[in-house]
């Protein structure tokens, strides 16, 4: 039921509206959001991904950021935010090296920034402050 909600709310949708939701109606964007989530630790380019959806990156970028709201690789950036801070919340959660790399990362030092500007604090902080 719940997906023939959705399914119908992007059948009647506005060709205005914005967002992540707005995005699915956009075949380009929703090619691209389906790569993006099907494969984030991937070392994506926005050639690559523009390849994936068969357009230009001027085209995909200007489409994404209209419909989304960001574009393309802030996009990413803050998916693999997400899904990190729900490895690190895991009982027994992994090292925050090896959560970096399940999120896309080489370096723990360069998640730990990313991670920090996205959510404001460090992931090791983080965790700890999820434990509480």
């Amino acid at each position: 039921m719940f997906v023939e909600v959705i399914r119908h709310h992007l059948e009647t949708m506005d060709d205005a509206q914005t967002g992540w939701l707005a995005g699915l109606h956009d075949p380009l964007v929703a090619r691209t959001l389906s790569v993006l989530h099907g494969a984030p630790a991937k070392r994506w380019t926005l050639k690559d991904l523009a390849a994936q959806a068969g357009t230009s990156r001027s085209v995909l970028v200007e489409r994404f950021a209209h419909f989304v709201g960001q574009p393309p690789m802030q996009y990413l950036t803050h998916w693999r935010m997400q899904l990190a801070t729900l490895l690190l919340a895991e009982p027994g959660a992994r090292k925050v090296a090896a959560v970096a790399e399940a999120v896309g990362y080489e370096s723990e030092a360069a998640f730990s920034r990313a991670f920090k500007k996205c959510v404001g604090i460090a992931p090791a902080a983080w965790r700890l402050r999820e434990a509480d």
